[in-house]
């Protein structure tokens, strides 16, 4: 009997935790705790604030350091199995990222590891579904990238080859061998300054140069970019479609673990009665 109860209060705590973390609230509040986090640490980078007001600067960090470290441990006490928490590469992200910070408040002299406590802004990625979402669809799309950049690749060979052939003795600055040749096809393809610093000279040389630049342009930042931004849309809503699987599969999951609490609970207060 003294089991069964031990075994019902810790239920009680547990899904007074849950509650806690599955409220709307909870994330709200994190999310400003990460901004208030984010803004000292910039603030931080004034010499005579920092200065004036250091002790008050390494009290608020300690402060922000365990509150998050105490939401790290609400969510994995709350997560049912606990041995799920560490499925998740973000409740993985999260844990590093709240210990380097407990290393930087055990030694908090050494400037490299106070560093490391900005990375503490990069949580709000793993707290804003939103910001999940779309670092998960980045992750999917680098294997469709990879067949991308070896298409840009030859592009940028073909036309460099072909810059340096047609400008090098026009502007040796510019196209006067492969590499600058490449280095100057990256300039244009992200437009920057490409007419008025690259074309322009070349253009009052060579007056069909314009051919060769546009065409370059339409094919190299139109055409390719436009692939990469389809891939990484199309890897939006599949990480989108396939978030929404999980979030319904793991309630179920806990729901059917609380049941099976309850049928356990049940059972063994019926066999000790």
């Amino acid at each position: 009997m003294e089991f069964a109860n031990k075994e019902l209060s810790t239920n009680k705590f547990v899904r007074f935790i849950q509650q806690i973390v599955f409220h709307r609230g909870f994330t709200t509040t994190i999310i400003t705790l990460i901004l208030i986090n984010a803004i000292l640490v910039g603030v931080e980078t004034y010499p005579n604030i920092y200065t004036t007001y250091k002790e008050w600067f390494f009290l608020a960090d300690y402060i922000l350091l365990w509150i998050f470290t105490i939401e790290i441990t609400m969510r994995f006490i709350a997560t049912r199995p606990t041995k799920d928490f560490f499925k998740s590469s973000w409740n993985w992200f999260d844990f590093l990222i709240v210990a380097s910070g407990h290393l930087f408040v055990g030694a908090h002299f050494i400037t490299v590891l106070r560093i490391l406590r900005v990375l503490r802004v990069l949580r709000a990625i793993s707290v804003i579904p939103s910001l999940r979402r779309l670092v998960d669809a980045l992750l999917m799309t680098i294997p469709a990238l990879g067949n991308i950049m070896i298409l840009m690749s030859i592009i940028f060979y073909i036309f460099a080859v072909m810059g340096t052939m047609l400008f090098a003795g026009v502007a040796p600055e510019y196209f006067g061998n492969l590499q600058l040749s490449l280095l100057t096809l990256f300039q244009v393809v992200t437009l920057e300054s490409w007419a008025s610093g690259v074309m322009r000279p070349i253009f009052a040389e060579v007056p069909w140069s314009w051919i060769y630049f546009v065409l370059f342009i339409l094919v190299g930042t139109f055409i390719v970019f436009n692939l990469f931004i389809g891939v990484i849309v199309s890897n939006v809503e599949k990480a989108n479609a396939e978030e929404e699987e999980e979030k319904s599969a793991l309630e179920m999951k806990q729901l059917r673990t609380e049941l099976a609490e309850m049928k356990t609970m049940l059972q063994k207060l019926t066999d000790k009665l």
